[in-house]
């Protein structure tokens, strides 16, 4: 028996504004957050009875203490989603919310689903990067991997090596614009309604109510960010300046097929055309996106002409340069990262996916001519994860 791949929409996302580590959240447990998207991505959709979600997947880098017991399944409960939806975890590093996404679309695609919810959170204030961590001694020992490949920065400033015209100049210059179009799409209002506002309680100032991404330094300038230091090499051009900041945050989106969007009267943001994962050099993760951009290019036939919009995770910004110039286009490009990226709200690892896809689908909104759009980011141990979107209202104006 035969059977048609259904279409995937993307309902809706949302997100909680990501606080700095060590800040606003730090002591907000990461199951919290997820408890706190969830129910609001389910207020904000009234028309889906939440028993008619199928499958629940949730991601987290680091999958101990309160991001661990399986949040796929324990956030769900504790936000009052009904018993009989089941649930389960993910961990695909940076690439964890997308990949929930992906996998999950694909039982919908499959005809296994018909309604999915996909999350993502790390909180890194309570769960800092490597944490635990317990690399096999066979990765050095054999010369599996350099030592680079363990630090993310170490391997960001492997990319400046393997690409002389990367400079530091070109990187501190791209950080000074995300953090301009950062604070311009807020002052615009452009970011703020797919924000979750977060009570916080902090032991020493009390509660507080987290409305607003904490990392943002719209003061940036290129001199400031000149100066900084490079904490990862001598001499380097790796900064704190222009990389993500550790953050917590957590980022929650709702997909269901086509025909039961239909059927239930949810909204069509934009609709999945292909995706792909792709490996890479673990000493040079951050090139990652091009061979998974490539092939999910060729799976959708098309070109890099044909995209109107890049929503490119901004781990670190020599990361996107590379991107931009394997495919001819621009630094200052106004098709990428129209509202800025994670260089100015931060980068808390396996949420991050999600915040692409949240970006695109308000992208698409405001630029009704574009057709086809793309979120793409680098993956920790050497890969890049890329899903090509279609805009919908750009298909029914076009209609």
């Amino acid at each position: 028996m035969s059977r048609m791949l259904r279409d995937v929409v993307l309902v809706d996302a949302v997100r909680t504004p990501f606080g700095r580590a060590g800040s606003a959240l730090a002591e907000t447990r990461a199951d919290d957050l997820v408890v706190r998207i969830f129910r609001e991505i389910l207020r904000r959709n009234p028309q889906l009875p939440p028993e008619r979600i199928d499958d629940i997947a949730v991601a987290a880098a680091t999958q101990t203490g309160d991001q661990g017991m399986t949040l796929g399944r324990s956030a769900p409960l504790l936000a009052g989603i009904p018993r009989s939806v089941p649930g389960y975890s993910i961990d695909r590093m940076c690439a964890g919310a997308m990949t929930a996404v992906t996998t999950l679309s694909s039982g919908i695609m499959a005809g296994a689903y018909d309604v999915a919810l996909a999350g993502g959170v790390e909180s890194m204030s309570r769960h800092p990067m490597g944490q635990g961590m317990d690399p096999n001694p066979r990765f050095l020992a054999e010369r599996l991997v350099d030592t680079d490949a363990l630090i993310m920065g170490a391997t960001a400033e492997n990319l400046h090596d393997r690409f002389p015209q990367l400079t530091k100049q070109r990187a501190d210059a791209y950080a000074l614009g995300s953090q301009t179009k950062t604070a311009h799409a807020y002052a615009e209002g452009w970011i703020q309604p797919d924000l979750v506002p977060v009570a916080a309680r902090s032991a020493e100032h009390g509660w507080g109510l987290l409305t607003a991404d904490e990392a943002m330094r719209p003061e940036t300038t290129l001199e400031g960010l000149a100066s900084l230091k490079t904490p990862f090499r001598p001499h380097g051009r790796v900064t704190a300046g222009n990389s993500s900041g550790l953050t917590d945050g957590a980022t929650a989106a709702l997909l269901a097929s086509e025909e039961m969007a239909d059927e239930l009267g949810l909204a069509k943001r934009m609709r999945m055309v292909s995706f792909a994962f792709a490996g890479v050099e673990p000493e040079v993760m951050g090139v990652g996106p091009v061979p998974s951009t490539q092939k999910a290019l060729e799976s959708a036939g098309l070109t890099i002409g044909d995209i109107d919009l890049f929503e490119i995770n901004e781990a670190f910004a020599v990361q996107v340069l590379a991107f931009l110039d394997h495919f001819g286009i621009p630094d200052d490009d106004p098709r990428v990262n129209p509202m800025g990226g994670a260089i100015a709200v931060g980068h808390p690892l396996a949420s991050s996916g999600i915040r692409l896809m949240g970006n695109l689908m308000r992208d698409f909104e405001r630029t009704p001519s574009a057709r086809y759009g793309l979120t793409t980011m680098c993956i920790g141990l050497g890969m890049g994860g890329t899903v090509i979107w279609e805009n919908i209202g750009h298909t029914e104006s076009a209609a």
